[in-house]
This record gives C-alpha cells, sequence and structure tokens, in this order.
C-alpha cells in the first residue's frame, strides 16, 4: 500500500462523561483532526478491558483510542480510570511482547471541555499511526501471525483479568504509583512469569492443536524466539501433561474424552 493511500482505522472508546463530551465539543467548535476514529461510547473508560483492545486489533484496527475522565475526577466510579490506565499498562506490555508496536495503543484523559485536547490527541495519533504504517507494517510481521497471537491473548482474558484484579491492583491508586510499578524489576520478573509467559505457552498449544507436532526450531522462528526458550518452555508444558517430548520435537496429546 502506498503511504498516500493509507487510512489509519482507530477504534475509539471514550468514556460518556468527559472525553465523549469534549470530542461532541471539538466537532460544534470545528476543531479540525482526521477522521481516522470509529468512536464506541462507553459509561467508564475503566469498563474498556484488555479484550475490547485486543478484538479491535484482531477485527483489523491500526491503533486504539482509550479516553476518560482526568484522574482522581471519574464521574461513574471513583476510580474507574484508574482500572483503564491499570488495563492500558498491562495492554501495552502484551502488545510489545506478542510483536505489535505499544505505540498503537493510546490512553489520554480529556474533560467535556477540553475541545482543543481532544483534536490536538487525535492529530497526534493520525501522525504515530501514518508513521507506523497499517498494522503489521512497522512490526515487520504478517498480519495472520499478528491475529494468530492476538487471538491468544483473547484466549486468556478471563485469567489475565484475575491476576490483575489479585496481583498488579495496586492499594493507593495513583499515576505515579503505577508507572513506579512498571518499572519495578521484581514486579517484571512477576509480569513475565504470570502473564507474557502464559500468553507464549498458549500460543505454542494452538500451534501444536493445528500441526499435531512441531520442532522447538521451527516455533522459534515464529515466536520470535531463540530455540532455548522454546525448548523451557515445552519442558514446562510437558509436565504439566500438555505435550509430550521427543527430543527436540513437541507431540500434542490430544483430551481423553469418556467411552
Amino acid at each position: 500500500m502506498a503511504a498516500s493511500d493509507f487510512k489509519p482505522v482507530v477504534i475509539g472508546f471514550l468514556c460518556n462523561w468527559c472525553c465523549y463530551a469534549g470530542a461532541d465539543l471539538a466537532g460544534v467548535s470545528r476543531f479540525q483532526y482526521p477522521s481516522h476514529l470509529r468512536v464506541i461510547r462507553q459509561m467508564c473508560s475503566g469498563r474498556v478491558d484488555i479484550e475490547f483492545v485486543m478484538r479491535s486489533f484482531l477485527q483489523g484496527a491500526d491503533g486504539v483510542f482509550v479516553g476518560g475522565c482526568h484522574l482522581g475526577d471519574c464521574h461513574y466510579n471513583p476510580e474507574g480510570n484508574y482500572d483503564a490506565l491499570g488495563n492500558a499498562l498491562i495492554g501495552k506490555r502484551i502488545l510489545e511482547h506478542i510483536g505489535i508496536r505499544p505505540e498503537r495503543l493510546r490512553i489520554e484523559w480529556v474533560s467535556a471541555g477540553e475541545g482543543t485536547r481532544f483534536a490536538e490527541t487525535q492529530n497526534e495519533i493520525h501522525a504515530t499511526m501514518m508513521a507506523l504504517g497499517p498494522l503489521g507494517e512497522a512490526e515487520g510481521q504478517p498480519v495472520a501471525a499478528l491475529r494468530e497471537a492476538v487471538q491468544a491473548v483473547i484466549n486468556m482474558v478471563p485469567y489475565l483479568k484475575l491476576v490483575e484484579r489479585e496481583r498488579f491492583r495496586l492499594p493507593h491508586r495513583s499515576e505515579e504509583n503505577y508507572h513506579k510499578l512498571h518499572a519495578d524489576p521484581e514486579f517484571n520478573a512477576i509480569f513475565t512469569s504470570m502473564v507474557l509467559d502464559k500468553i507464549t505457552q498458549s500460543r505454542i498449544m494452538g500451534r501444536l492443536r493445528a500441526e499435531e507436532s512441531l520442532q522447538a526450531e521451527d516455533l522459534a522462528t515464529g515466536l520470535q524466539l531463540t530455540p532455548a526458550e522454546v525448548m523451557r518452555h515445552f519442558d514446562i508444558l510437558a509436565e504439566r501433561g500438555m505435550l509430550r517430548l521427543d527430543g527436540r520435537l513437541a507431540r500434542h496429546l490430544p483430551i481423553a474424552t469418556a467411552a
């Protein structure tokens, strides 16, 4: 696709009370911004969970925008936009892990009276999307491979929600504390073990269900891992009885059915 022909599609989840009203003000005031945004109105930005973001990419969006009330000023749930912030930070890390540029997901706080800010934000998003190009171009991967990875994340959403609620939700919630949490080496180790590794293992099992058996080297290329990293996941999955190992070859174990 020629750069001049590219028209990005960004799915926008806007909270009813602030960002949606800010978008309305931008329109009434005739502030100019590109027509890339496809709006989905939400009662609260905190209702935008990771599944919504991932399904947007699965359906072909080039980017996702989440717009909510300013932190500490949520009109629907006192801490709704902190839920949105936590989900966005987790979502960005998951996107990067599966090979999608995290810049394709953006979260901003826009009040009902900030029509100018809404328009400026959309102009910035449009510039980012034009620089990245269609989904897959900046990533250097086929769109089909990225969608396979996104589907693996979607399959794990119930687990991800449980982990976020039990392990990653802060007792004293602030933007600074969330960023400190995600910069903490101890947290990063836990996040890798409890989220990123599980996503990789979900992808491996998805490939095995489709192919029946796979060599570590073949999977490594598709998952952008080293063969040694694939073997580590093979060993974990074999210990759990989810596959059988024959050297570096993994074989899918069908689920036993009652006679």
